[in-house]
């Protein structure tokens, strides 16, 4: 018997202002191909079959704006809310989650997305993947192993200890939760922030709210490079290499078919 597919929401967080990108346009509007660049993974959603919903987390007073321009614009159907994230992170996150519960896509036997807007390369195979590893697991992130050896540096700047790289992974997203599961999470870390806060911890990640706050594990996920998140110009730059990359490779991949089927019809 076939296995039924769950309820998937996707949330994407578009919240943020770009500061290190030293433009006055926020680096998820910013022109990728013809497109601004939250939209290519917005495409990505919208065309899974993975994806049931999707919630867009943006900057305060933006929301009229990006329906507009975007969601209606580029005919993004799947996506049912876009609403106003928070100064931090964690705080888009939170909102997002509060909307997903409220709009009933947080039930048991649901999975959650949370997907940074500036990784426009996140790809159709990063999606099953994580999800089949939510679905196993309860919790899962997109990884790519390091490739550089990662030095550990003692208060003045020397080498304290060369880690093993061999169990080191940058973390991407999506990160990938079972509904009631990052629900838990995220109240129980909104309860002990100012705890997390005069100990020290800086939340970085969902993945991280679950393993501090349930002791939960998380699997890794293999992804790819080229699943990147645009921060800087250098970012942009190797995002729109890669961009024409893909764009030469589909229509490559489009021109192969095309002859096929003149082939077959000869």
């Amino acid at each position: 018997m076939e296995k039924r597919k769950c309820s998937c929401t996707a949330i994407v967080l578009a919240a943020g202002s770009g500061r290190r990108m030293k433009s006055d346009t926020a680096k998820q509007y910013m022109e990728l191909c013809g497109r601004p660049v939250v939209c290519h993974c917005l495409q990505v959603f919208q065309d899974s079959p993975v994806i049931d919903h999707i919630i867009l987390a943006v900057g305060a007073g933006e929301e009229a704006r990006v329906r507009e321009q975007i969601v209606d614009r580029y005919g993004f159907c799947k996506v049912e809310a876009v609403l106003e994230g928070g100064a931090e992170r964690y705080l888009s996150v939170s909102r997002a989650l509060s909307a997903a519960e409220e709009m009933g896509f947080a039930g048991d036997g649901g999975y959650l997305f949370i997907h940074d807007g500036a990784r426009p390369f996140v790809s159709k195979k990063i999606v099953e993947d994580t999800y089949e590893a939510a679905a196993a697991y309860g919790a899962c992130c997109a990884a790519v192993p390091v490739k550089d050896t990662i030095k550990a540096a003692d208060g003045n700047g020397f080498v304290e200890r060369t880690l093993d790289r061999s169990r080191l992974f940058s973390i991407q997203t999506p990160q990938v939760f079972a509904a009631p599961l990052i629900l838990e999470a995220y109240r129980l870390l909104t309860l002990h922030q100012e705890e997390l806060v005069r100990a020290g911890v800086h939340i970085t990640d969902d993945a991280m709210v679950v393993e501090s706050m349930l002791k939960h594990p998380v699997k890794l996920v293999e992804a790819s490079g080229g699943n990147i998140k645009i921060t800087t110009p250098e970012d942009m730059e190797l995002a729109e290499f890669l961009a024409s990359r893909i764009a030469r490779c589909e229509k490559k991949s489009t021109c192969k078919k095309n002859l096929k089927k003149s082939e077959k019809s000869c």
